[in-house]
């Protein structure tokens, strides 16, 4: 081809791909002096844990408050259900999502309420005042076992523990995704987030001078533009910025694209490394002209590929480590192949969602019930010998029997579940060894700490355990981290 008949490259687009992507550090450095703007380490997104929400009920309560925090440590998108957003002000601060509800008003449970939640942690509890005449040393040994009397008129043990929880349950049921999917992005549900994560890398990187981006229209996500051949040229495509800490798949078959084209081919590509021009693990795909289709990409079909060309001899891809997302309408399909749909000019392609698929289920509802709920009425059991909570059931209201038809009303549910019936809560310092037993016979204490750290380690990669129930105490020693999966291995799932 000659001079002439070249098209123009647009030098300036060309600068301002690469300093989206933070490619070349000198250039964002200028870029931030003159606009005043600060380093924006802090915005960049935040891979798995930002897409869904993490719903606590109870949130203002012992384990509950500690729960908020963990899990916003962690990077989760929490919110938190509470009855005085006053009082949780106080208590949480005022950068927690909060929303106000009550568990045993089921008209309160709102699709605002719902919105968007992966999972939730119940952690409420009826309040209670210590029953007069016990010791000040069981007092004491027992604080935090349910073994109080309530103070407020009309939260008793049945409206909260067991009606309460039930209508968590239901209303839970109705919002919660699929079990085996994790959802990466939701562009039905537009955000600042989405807006700002996708940038153009089109050919103008090469010479070339097609031209494409990603606008979010009418509740989906339109990659589209105009794809040229001229100067070489032959592609477009749209990359997220690099995900910090990255998205962890493990565990899934693959992703699932929900999609509608005009009939070309397309390709997706992840990448495990956060380095600019690095193998990017490859997908083609055929679309059905203004059609809505579900497109299935197994990790195990996906094509190592650098600068088009694949890489014989790449590992399979590292499903704990997907730094960014790439789509593409290329001329190219791999090793100079060409693209058999491919047609130069106007492009577009609408996607609605992008779901990690094929997943073994984790919990999605984790319920913080109590060490003792079948006792009161067992034969055999010598109160005399067991815990406050326990001796004092009937007196209290039924408090562990409603509890016990709390945790029934999950178990029946259909939801993947986890319960944890912790021994005596304390409020002393986290880190002890755990003892995880079943069949509600194991006495002794535990912190809120760990309760609460059981509660937010269920929802990751180690607490692959769905509807199981077990007690919880703890040992002598202090550890460094909870090992769920040891902890899990002899435990066995409810019938």
């Amino acid at each position: 081809m000659t001079d002439k008949n070249r098209s123009q490259w647009d030098l300036g687009r060309f600068i301002e791909t690469l300093t989206y992507f933070e490619v070349i550090p000198f250039l964002n450095w200028v870029q931030q002096l003159i606009q005043g703007r600060p380093k924006d380490n802090q915005n960049r997104p935040n891979g798995g844990r930002n897409v869904g929400v993490i719903l606590v009920a109870g949130a203002t309560g012992g384990v509950g408050k500690r729960v908020v925090m963990r899990s916003l440590k962690r990077g989760y998108k929490v919110r938190a259900l509470v009855r005085d957003i006053d009082k949780a002000r106080l208590i949480l601060g005022n950068d927690v999502d909060l929303v106000v509800a009550d568990i045993t008003k089921p008209e309160t449970l709102t699709p605002l309420v719902m919105a968007d939640i992966q999972a939730v942690i119940c952690c409420t509890a009826v309040r209670v005042q210590p029953v007069e005449g016990d010791t000040e040393d069981r007092a004491k040994y027992y604080q935090g076992v349910k073994f109080y009397q309530p103070e407020i008129v009309g939260d008793t043990p049945e409206n909260v523990e067991y009606q309460g929880v039930k209508n968590l349950v239901q209303a839970a049921a109705k919002y919660l995704p699929q079990a085996n999917e994790q959802l990466i992005f939701d562009f039905t549900k537009p955000s600042a987030e989405l807006k700002t994560i996708w940038g153009a890398v089109d050919d103008v990187v090469m010479g070339g001078v097609s031209a494409s981006n990603m606008q979010l229209v009418e509740n989906t996500a339109l990659f589209g533009g105009n794809v040229s051949t001229a100067n070489s040229g032959g592609f477009a495509s749209v990359r997220t910025k690099n995900f910090d800490p990255p998205f962890n798949l493990s565990g899934y078959e693959g992703v699932k694209l929900r999609i509608k084209g005009d009939g070309q081919r397309y390709k997706i590509f992840l990448r495990t490394e956060d380095k600019w021009d690095g193998i990017g693990y490859g997908y083609s795909f055929d679309t059905v002209a203004n059609t809505w289709i579900d497109i299935y990409v197994p990790f195990a079909d996906l094509i190592p590929v650098f600068r088009a060309k694949t890489v014989k001899d790449a590992p399979p891809i590292e499903q704990s480590k997907i730094c960014s997302f790439q789509l593409m309408l290329s001329k190219f399909e791999y090793d100079n192949a060409l693209n058999p749909k491919f047609s130069p000019g106007g492009f577009a392609l609408q996607v609605e969602s992008i779901k990690a698929y094929g997943g073994t289920p984790l919990p999605q509802f984790i319920l913080v019930s109590s060490a003792g709920v079948t006792r009161p009425g067992r034969a055999g059991i010598n109160l005399d010998e067991e815990p406050p909570a326990v001796r004092l059931n009937d007196q209290l209201g039924g408090i562990l029997t409603w509890k016990l038809k709390g945790e029934d009303s999950l178990r029946e549910s259909g939801i993947p579940y986890m319960i944890i019936r912790p021994c005596a809560l304390t409020e002393e310092p986290g880190g002890k060894e755990l003892i995880f037993e079943q069949g509600d016979n194991i006495k002794g204490k535990i912190s809120r700490e760990d309760v609460a750290e059981l509660c937010v380690q269920a929802l990751e990669e180690l607490g692959k355990m769905c509807n199981i129930t077990f007690e919880v105490k703890q040992g002598e020693n202090t550890v460094n981290s909870i090992n769920l999966q040891k902890l899990f291995s002899n435990l066995q799932p409810d019938k």
